[in-house]
């Protein structure tokens, strides 16, 4: 096929964009031709802060530069990841103006939430989710702490839902679990239009034996992620375990003091893919303590390739990914006594932990290979073609 893909890079790289990457890197290496639309979040450096709102409502340039490149390349169909907040749903008026189908991935909740986290103040918040005009998101500054910022979004998302945009233009929407659909269902996206396909690895980075003697977090270090969970859980965990912390984020003062404090606690910063593939496989478990809903943690996927088990909360799409007792844990949400509990459950039963290395890749080869992810990725495709040519 001939597939246009277009994202919006983040500033600090994340999840969002491995998984364009992945599919792009998966779809050319299944002989697919794909050229893609890329802006990056480090323009915004160079913008008023008056351009930035036009153009996350509207993006003049963006509308043009993808209609000239439909033209160019003729594509079946435009598959957008993230297009917040520079290439702005305009881009999907582009793709109509020239009759390409549309297929949306939902990484985040932007869609119904200025934040894209629904949380707000250290907990689950949905006050926005299926209100017309997002108010209580200005109200709480909740996009970067500014009510201005906020207003931005918030008048973004106001104006597209009027309009209809992501009722009636999107052709089919990709969820990434059935928990999110749901989500995105109660917060007014046309429930026939979502389809699930979950996250992947590609190319399989290969099973490991563990061994390494420490649990290991690979995330942002933000509230949201559940970072000073983790952290007190191993103020109060009695055990000599280490834990390897990779990444960075506006928590990582806290992160610094806490490992000047602790010797068991080391941080690495931000890795290549490489290094936190094989320091997933050393490690003895994994553990993501988010707090908010995640969609689908693209570090679990990766756990599972490499055969190893994953402590993570009992909320939202995790509950759903990761089988308690089989392929990892559950722990209550910020709960930091319950995590220290499965932590020294996972600790001292070494068996029942190869076990869940077992299990763990058995999910993956089971779910998330590349081979069965085309598969759903090409039959969205096609279920596009045919949304868009019965309109």
């Amino acid at each position: 096929m001939d597939i246009v893909v277009a994202h919006n890079f983040y500033k600090q790289p994340g999840g969002e964009d491995q998984c364009m990457l992945a599919e792009v890197a998966m779809l050319r290496a299944h002989g697919h031709n794909v050229a893609q639309y890329c802006l990056r979040n480090e323009a915004i450096d160079r913008m008023s802060k008056l351009r930035l709102a036009s153009d996350t409502i509207w993006n003049r340039a963006s509308f043009r530069e993808l209609r000239a490149l439909f033209r160019t390349h003729r594509p079946q169909v435009v598959h957008f990841h993230n297009s917040f907040p520079l290439i702005s749903p305009a881009a999907y008026y582009a793709a109509r103006a020239e009759n390409v189908p549309i297929v949306q991935t939902l990484h985040n909740f932007r869609l119904c939430c200025p934040n894209a986290l629904l949380f707000r103040d250290g907990e689950i918040c949905e006050d926005c989710l299926a209100r017309a005009v997002p108010w209580p998101g200005i109200v709480h500054g909740c996009y970067r702490d500014n009510r201005a910022a906020s207003l931005g979004v918030a008048a973004m998302l106001t104006v597209h839902r009027a309009l209809g945009t992501w009722r009636d233009v999107v052709d089919v929407y990709v969820a990434l679990t059935p928990f999110s659909r749901s989500k995105f269902v109660e917060g007014g996206l046309p429930a026939g239009k979502i389809v699930i396909k979950p996250n992947f690895a590609y190319p399989d980075p290969g099973p490991e034996g563990g061994g390494g003697g420490y649990g290991l977090f690979v995330g942002r270090l933000s509230a949201e992620k559940g970072v000073h969970t983790l952290l007190d859980a191993w103020r109060s965990l009695g055990r000599t375990v280490a834990l390897k912390l990779v990444g960075d984020g506006p928590l990582s003062c806290v992160v610094k003091k806490t490992v000047g404090e602790d010797r068991r606690i080391e941080w690495l910063g931000a890795k290549s893919l490489d290094c936190v593939y094989s320091l997933i496989g050393r490690a003895d478990f994994l553990i993501v303590p988010s707090e908010c809903y995640e969609n689908f943690p693209r570090v679990i996927i990766e756990a599972f390739a490499k055969g190893t088990p994953v402590i993570a909360s009992k909320i939202g799409s995790m509950a759903e990914i990761v089988e308690n007792g089989r392929t990892g844990l559950h722990f209550k949400p910020g709960d930091s006594r319950d995590l220290v509990a499965k932590i020294c459950r996972m600790v001292g039963d070494p068996d029942g932990r190869q076990r869940m290395r077992r299990a763990a890749r058995e999910e993956f080869e089971n779910k998330y290979t590349a081979d069965i992810n085309i598969k759903a990725l090409l039959a969205i495709y096609q279920h596009a073609l045919k949304r868009h040519s019965d309109l």
